[in-house]
């Protein structure tokens, strides 16, 4: 009888052991399967810190976006930074953008509305003259992950790029960045299907509210420590604070040792 009980003991300890180490294996594979699953559907592009210095965990894995051209980092062994700007309007702070920019001889993407272009056409051709990329970041600014048709996704890219060559005598270089970061798996391959490589991003921060912007303290809390290799670094061409603190900001980057690269160089690495 005592054998008995002691070897139910040790069946059920077994047992547990196995269910542990089960579960253990499943946990550490879920935020691969859950990543992959959330680029699906629909979703808000969404990054995860978790360790300072290293790539952050974006809510779509870096080889499912891959199959789709798109890209939110870059080569984490190399230290270069892809400088980003989304502008849905001029207010003033791109000239000093462009200036610490044209300093530094840093290269910038800028994404830009059709707003943007209908309002500041000299900014837009002094970007293509100082070297910079000129990205679609459609013309009216919607949520894309509730435009379906490909006829609807094609007006809003193809009017962009009607109104950029209208104003630069060039076509534009085919880079896509998704309004407010909202994405479906049907965008991105709509993308693709119209020869553009969609752009996320690695690092960004609160910046874009016109009224309540960051100090230069704030700024440089979240800019500085999160910085990267292969970071794409997402800033707002409308920030004061950016303005204000650009030519620090890309100083403090460099004495890192990082350099600045193109989406261009971004986007033509290997796997």
């Amino acid at each position: 009888m005592y054998l008995l009980v002691k070897r139910s003991h040790i069946i059920g300890a077994v047992a547990g052991i196995l269910a542990v180490v089960l579960i253990a294996a499943i946990c550490t594979r879920l935020p691969e399967k859950k990543a992959v699953a959330a680029a699906g559907g629909v979703d808000n592009w969404g990054l995860s810190f978790r360790e300072e210095g290293k790539t952050p965990v974006g809510n779509a894995s870096a080889e499912y976006l891959k199959q789709y051209d798109a890209y939110y980092a870059g080569d984490p062994s190399q230290k270069v930074i892809y400088l980003t700007f989304d502008a849905g309007f001029e207010n003033g702070n791109t000239p000093a953008i462009l200036d610490a920019l044209k300093k530094h001889n840093a290269k910038a993407a800028f994404f830009l509305v059709g707003n943007y272009l209908n309002k500041s056409p000299d900014l837009v051709k002094r970007m293509v003259a100082e070297g910079h990329t000129v990205g679609n970041h459609t013309f009216h600014h919607p949520d894309m992950s509730k435009i379906s048709s490909m006829e609807s996704f094609r007006e809003e890219i193809t009017s962009l790029e009607s109104l950029f060559k209208e104003i630069t005598g060039q076509e534009m270089t085919r880079y896509y960045r998704p309004p407010q970061g909202k994405f479906s798996e049907s965008n991105l391959k709509q993308a693709k299907e119209l020869g553009y490589k969609t752009v996320f991003w690695s690092l960004a921060y609160v910046d874009w509210y016109e009224n309540k912007q960051p100090t230069k303290e704030q700024a440089f809390e979240k800019l500085l420590p999160r910085i990267h290799p292969g970071t794409v670094v997402l800033l707002h061409s409308t920030s004061k604070t950016n303005a204000a603190i650009l030519d620090e900001l890309l100083t403090k980057w460099e004495d890192m040792g990082y350099t600045f690269g193109t989406l261009d160089q971004l986007c033509g690495q290997p796997s």
